[in-house]
């Protein structure tokens, strides 16, 4: 099984009703942004490990299970959906408690990616420099959409309700392992081994249950709105470097309503952007090629153009 070359620690920090699970890997250095990673959609913080354990610089890293996943808890009663705007209110009190009044590097990928990329533009003065690793965005809509995206969202609170969004459970490790490898076959078997068990954990069957809420398969009740969009790109102040994976990953979910070309037409409105591709690597890059990808955001971070 993978072992991880670098420790990291837990720490739970109080944020808006919520104890927010953050690892953290090596110490504060003097004159040194940190290093913040947020993990995309059904992922936890641990997933970065890869990436982590690839850099050569010393650096203060954060990286927070988002709401609703990994060991990030509430004390009420789960939702039964979540906002987006939440992830932004979240990430502004994560950098208010680690780096008050400091500009941090962020990186995210996937739904972290669009997290990131959206906060830099409402917040640019709280970010020295930006990574997004395929945080594509949404297909653009039309108003006409609303009426049945409403109707979509009331039938599927109803259908978590009763229970036919649950994530499906696995019978042992090794079933979450094989379960990784399955949806990205470039997961080696000692990787995904490490990972399924920060991925799960037994449930009180002593099944092994997916850290994440069932309630994040609720869509959204509000339609994407891509002016808006533009607009908070086009106030982003930091270098953003743009990273894609060779394998296009949005042909194959949006089966031509979102493409590559435009989501790299959208980028026009960042004012200072970079682009790069890892090759051989899917939507997963970080767990695909983390030293290729490592080397890149080192590269990134250091450059003072």
């Amino acid at each position: 099984m993978y072992q991880a070359l670098k420790a990291s620690r837990s720490t739970f920090v109080p944020i808006r009703h919520l104890e927010y699970h953050v690892r953290q890997w090596g110490e504060p250095q003097a004159g040194q942004a940190p290093l913040v990673l947020v993990h995309g959609w059904m992922d936890v913080a641990a997933s970065w490990q890869f990436m982590v354990d690839a850099l050569t610089d010393d650096q203060w890293i954060i990286a927070p299970d988002w709401r609703g996943y990994g060991l990030t808890k509430g004390s009420g009663p789960e939702p039964d959906n979540y906002w987006f705007a939440d992830y932004l209110a979240d990430l502004d009190a994560l950098l208010d408690h680690f780096a008050p009044g400091a500009a941090v590097n962020l990186v995210g990928h996937s739904m972290g990616g669009n997290v990131a990329m959206m906060y830099a533009g409402v917040r640019p003065e709280r970010i020295r420099r930006l990574v997004n690793l395929e945080g594509f965005g949404m297909p653009e809509t039309r108003p006409a959409q609303a009426p049945g995206r409403y109707a979509q969202w009331l039938d599927e609170l109803k259908a978590l309700r009763r229970g036919e969004m649950d994530l499906k459970t696995y019978d042992s490790v090794e079933g979450v392992a094989r379960r990784l490898m399955k949806t990205n076959p470039r997961l080696g078997a000692d990787k995904a081994g490490w990972l399924a068990r920060q991925w799960a954990a037994p449930d009180a069957e002593g099944r092994w249950a997916i850290l994440g809420d069932a309630a994040h398969k609720v869509v959204n009740a509000h339609l994407y709105q891509l002016p808006e969009t533009l607009a908070i790109y086009e106030r982003i102040a930091a270098p953003v470097l743009s990273v894609t994976a060779s394998d296009d990953s949005l042909s194959q979910w949006w089966k031509g309503r979102f493409t590559l070309e435009q989501y790299h037409e959208r980028l026009k409105a960042v004012p200072n952007l970079h682009n790069a591709v890892i090759e051989d690597a899917a939507h997963m890059l970080h767990h695909d090629q983390p030293e290729r990808l490592a080397q890149l955001i080192e590269g990134f971070l250091a450059d003072t153009a």
